[in-house]
């Protein structure tokens, strides 16, 4: 069964009146991961795609997603697929075994795509303009840079996947972020990237455990509260920062103009309200 939300652009000024749950409504991920569905959310923010697939009893498959206006997803389309729980199979233009951590990268053309297996697959796609090889990225070959301090409670990996030091894409840069224990801020100090948006996918978080995710213009902050495999949809003109009751890791993907990661511009902390 496949199921398609359409979510239309907020500009921030119509998004500073929001209380929580329109806010919830137009940029909370969730229940993306249902037993033998896929779940797609299409954004009018770069005309990002996020979403889930859940095999459960049998294999799904993804081809004509009316959404997008062509025959197939992939025809004008770069996807990534991270793999999150149990081992599991991908079968588009090649068969791919994944376990938790790994990302799948297909390009443009490369099919209709099955998902088999266990566990869940959280999916990410943007427009494309050229084809580049598919490939099957491990944590051990992604990139990877390690921040912050345990005295500040933000002792962080961060995993470069689908980026330009490791391979070419049109326009997705997706990657993850692991939290050391006892550490709980991630992109604290806070940054916007006015050319490009992003998503977040919070997991590896106890049933009990949350994560408070800060969005909003800089002076004009809001906040979601999240539980694990559950995400935010972050508009270019937003900060993406959050603290959580416990370590995590999350899966951020963007896709805009730039595929340079260090195109941002800071914000200090005393612009934040």
């Amino acid at each position: 069964m496949l199921n398609v939300e359409t979510r239309h652009a907020i500009d921030p000024a119509t998004a500073a009146t929001f209380d929580t749950t329109e806010l919830r409504e137009h940029f909370h991920v969730s229940n993306i991961f249902v037993p033998g569905e896929i779940n797609l959310i299409y954004t009018h923010y770069d005309r990002m795609i996020v979403g889930g697939a859940t095999p459960a009893e049998g294999p799904l498959e993804l081809d004509h997603v009316a959404e997008c206006g062509t025959a197939s997803i992939l025809d004008r389309r770069e996807m990534t697929i991270v793999k999150l729980g149990g081992p599991g199979k991908v079968t588009a233009d090649a068969e791919y075994d994944m376990v938790h951590g790994d990302m799948l990268y297909l390009g443009m053309g490369a099919g209709k795509i099955t998902f088999s297996g266990e566990g869940r697959f959280y999916i990410i796609s943007a427009p494309a303009h050229q084809t580049y090889p598919s490939r099957l990225i491990k944590i051990a070959e992604a990139a990877n840079v390690t921040l912050g301090a345990a005295e500040n409670c933000n002792e962080r990996t961060i995993y470069q996947f689908v980026h330009p030091d490791v391979m070419k894409s049109c326009q997705l840069v997706v990657g993850m972020t692991k939290l050391q224990k006892g550490s709980i801020w991630n992109t604290m100090p806070a940054h916007v990237h006015d050319r490009r948006m992003e998503a977040y996918l919070y997991i590896d978080l106890d049933e009990s455990a949350r994560v408070i995710h800060l969005m909003g213009e800089p002076d004009e902050t809001r906040h979601l509260v999240l539980k694990n495999e559950e995400g935010a949809i972050s508009p270019p003109w937003s900060i993406h920062s959050g603290a959580g009751t416990s370590n995590y890791a999350f899966i951020w993907a963007m896709a805009g103009d730039n595929v340079d990661y260090k195109d941002v511009e800071m914000v200090s902390m005393e612009t934040l309200k």
